[in-house]
């Protein structure tokens, strides 16, 4: 590379200048307060672990966006995180092992191999919420609502909360009992929400008309909140299993309409993202100023048992750059204190006094005074001068 080029960064790979990263920065820390405001204690992981560790219970799409290496000491392969869930999940079941619910959060950089969307960040910073040991829906109700939360105290406008369940999918599928390659082209299809292609997998690979009929109908159950209705209807005469779980996104939906009446909900019954470790509910958050969804979670329940504890669990998260973008805060440069460059005690006084009051107070290095244009940059509006023998600030 010639030197000319030595400041391209990799595709997906961003610098974050002052002014930016003095809003996320502010968004970070307004976050993790509100979480810490619910009772979600903060846990900071390591970057870089053993992969057999890192991977456990993620899906192959985790395993494709994470960077492998050889670890120098040990011979064994490590990997660089691209997501934090496992390694709150370790913490949950290894090292606090305790016996109520463990509410945890966290706000930090992942690294992905490629882009997961159009004009994405491959260096996301993931800030996120996790609630482990409550098996009742009282542990997504809270986190839904603390997701819609996240998103209102960032002012991110017109927000609706997609909620599906990929154990009605599940267990429609073990009744059809279908084999691996079979419910891997139905949820392929499913996903892309090809029609066609789904009937057609199952006018072939489903004999019973019944079971036939169920995933057919589940296929086709997306929209407003009336779709819950209709799906609590169209499977009145589906498997128990099936009816539990209706029954339980019923109680979900309920819950959270009472805690935040405002919220808009739609549903997507055959949403299976995350269906190779979710267990049960899983929700999103969508804006019309965004592609993709802002936030996500869902229940995964049982990712601890290779940790050694078996826990319910489910949570969210988001990327911080995004919502950065999204939100409708404005983040203005604060004014500035310019100091002369002296070492008399009470300049140094006054200077720790206006720096303890949170004022941003820049030293002047050179003897001689700053230009307009310097001052500008540094967003000066007041200096320090002597008067009388005594130092105060003034307007410039």
């Amino acid at each position: 590379m010639s030197s000319a080029k030595r400041w391209l960064l990799p595709d997906g790979v961003e610098e974050i200048l002052p002014q930016e990263a003095r809003k996320l920065e502010s968004l970070r820390r307004q976050l993790l307060n509100l979480y810490d405001s619910w009772g979600y204690q903060l846990v900071i992981t390591p970057l870089i672990e053993f992969l057999d560790s890192l991977l456990v219970g993620s899906s192959h799409d985790l395993d494709l966006h994470t960077f492998k290496i050889t670890d120098q000491m040990s011979g064994r392969m490590m990997g660089i995180r691209a997501d934090i869930t496992p390694q709150a999940a370790r913490i949950d079941a290894h090292c606090l092992s305790r016996q109520g619910p463990v509410r945890l959060c966290y706000a930090d950089s992942v690294l992905h191999t490629k882009p997961r969307g159009l004009l994405s960040s491959r260096v996301p910073i993931r800030v996120g919420a996790e609630l482990y040991g409550h098996a009742g829906v009282e542990c997504d109700i809270e986190l839904i609502c603390l997701m819609h939360e996240t998103l209102r105290a960032v002012d991110i406008a017109d927000v609706h909360v997609v909620l599906g369940h990929v154990g009605i999918f599940r267990t429609l599928v073990q009744e059809a009992q279908l084999d691996e390659s079979t419910e891997r082209d139905l949820f392929e299809a499913l996903q892309r929400k090809a029609y066609d292609e789904i009937d057609g997998v199952l006018a072939q690979s489903v004999k019973d008309e019944s079971l036939r009929g169920l995933l057919t109908k589940l296929s086709r159950l997306s929209g407003d909140e009336a779709t819950l209705q209709e799906a609590v209807d169209a499977f009145a005469n589906a498997p128990a299993a099936v009816q539990k779980e209706l029954q339980e996104l019923v109680a979900i939906v309920e819950g959270v309409k009472k805690r935040v009446p405002d919220i808009v909900l739609c549903f997507d019954l055959c949403e299976l993202s995350g269906y190779e470790y979710h267990t049960g509910i899983v929700f999103a958050a969508y804006t019309p100023d965004h592609g993709r969804a802002v936030a996500k979670g869902g229940r995964y329940d049982h990712i601890g048992e290779v940790f050694g504890r078996s826990r319910p669990a489910s949570g969210f998260d988001s990327d911080l750059k995004t919502l950065a973008k999204l939100s409708a805060q404005k983040s203005e440069n604060p004014s500035v204190v310019m100091a002369p460059s002296n070492d008399d005690p009470n300049l140094v006084q006054l200077v720790a006094d206006l720096r303890g009051e949170g004022i941003i107070v820049v030293s002047n290095l050179n003897s001689e005074a700053m230009s307009a244009d310097e001052l500008n940059e540094l967003n000066c509006d007041k200096h320090i001068v002597q008067k009388d023998g005594k130092w105060q600030v003034e307007n410039l």
